[in-house]
C-alpha cells in the first residue's frame, strides 16, 4: 500500500500529510485490496466567495482501475475526512463489483493520471478552440466493465472498445439518471 500526499501551490506540513496518510490508510486497509497506491492532492481555493475553499482529492489505482474522489469542506481536515468516507464507499464498490465477480480483464492496465501528459494546455483560445488533447489507450471491456468503470471515475462519459463486437462505444450518464450508449453503426 503506497499513499503520497502533496499539496497544489501550498505547503503540507507534517501534521496534515501524517494524518492524511492514517485517513486514507485506514479505509484503504480496511477493503484489504493488494495492489492498491493513492496519492493525494490537496489545495485551498484563493476566491473568498468560495464557502468550501479546502480541496481533497484523492487518486488510486488497484488492478488496473482508477478510482477518483474530489471533496471540499471548509477545513483541510474535514476535507479528508470526508474524503476518505467516500474513498471507503468506492473501494468497497470496486470490491463487491470487480474484484469479488472476477470481472477484470487480461488486457493492459490503464494508464493512471500521473503517467499521462493532461497539462498541456494552450493561452488565449478563442471558443471555438481544442484546449486540451490527451492520449488514452481504449481497452476492450464488456458493457458491465464499462460501467464499473464510469462510476469509478466519476465521470459523465467513458469510451471503450467492445470485448465482444469490437466497436468503438461511448457510455454516457443521462441527466435524468441511468446511463446511455453511444454505438458505431454497423
Amino acid at each position: 500500500m503506497d499513499i503520497s500526499v502533496t499539496g497544489r501551490k501550498m505547503t503540507v506540513t507534517d501534521a496534515l500529510k501524517s494524518y492524511a496518510e492514517e485517513k486514507i490508510g485506514n479505509s484503504m486497509k480496511a477493503m484489504d485490496i493488494e495492489p492498491l497506491s493513492a496519492e493525494v492532492v490537496l489545495h485551498r481555493e484563493k476566491n473568498p466567495a468560495i464557502a468550501t475553499p479546502a480541496v481533497c482529492e484523492v487518486t488510486m489505482a488497484a488492478r488496473g482501475h482508477i478510482i477518483r474522489v474530489e471533496e471540499r469542506e471548509e477545513s483541510m481536515f474535514a476535507a479528508i475526512d470526508v474524503a476518505a468516507a467516500k474513498v471507503l464507499r468506492q473501494l468497497r464498490k470496486f470490491k463487491t463489483r470487480v474484484v469479488e465477480k472476477n470481472t477484470r480483464t487480461d488486457a493492459a492496465s490503464i494508464r493512471t493520471g500521473a503517467d499521462l501528459d493532461l497539462d498541456a494546455l494552450m493561452d488565449e483560445l478563442a471558443d471555438d478552440e481544442v484546449v486540451r488533447e490527451k492520449e488514452i489507450e481504449f481497452l476492450p471491456l464488456t458493457e458491465e466493465e464499462a460501467l464499473v468503470q464510469i462510476d469509478l471515475l466519476g465521470h459523465d462519459f467513458f469510451g471503450y472498445i467492445d470485448r465482444d463486437t469490437d466497436t468503438f462505444r461511448i457510455l454516457y450518464r443521462r441527466a435524468n439518471g441511468g446511463y446511455g450508449l453511444l454505438k458505431q453503426q454497423a
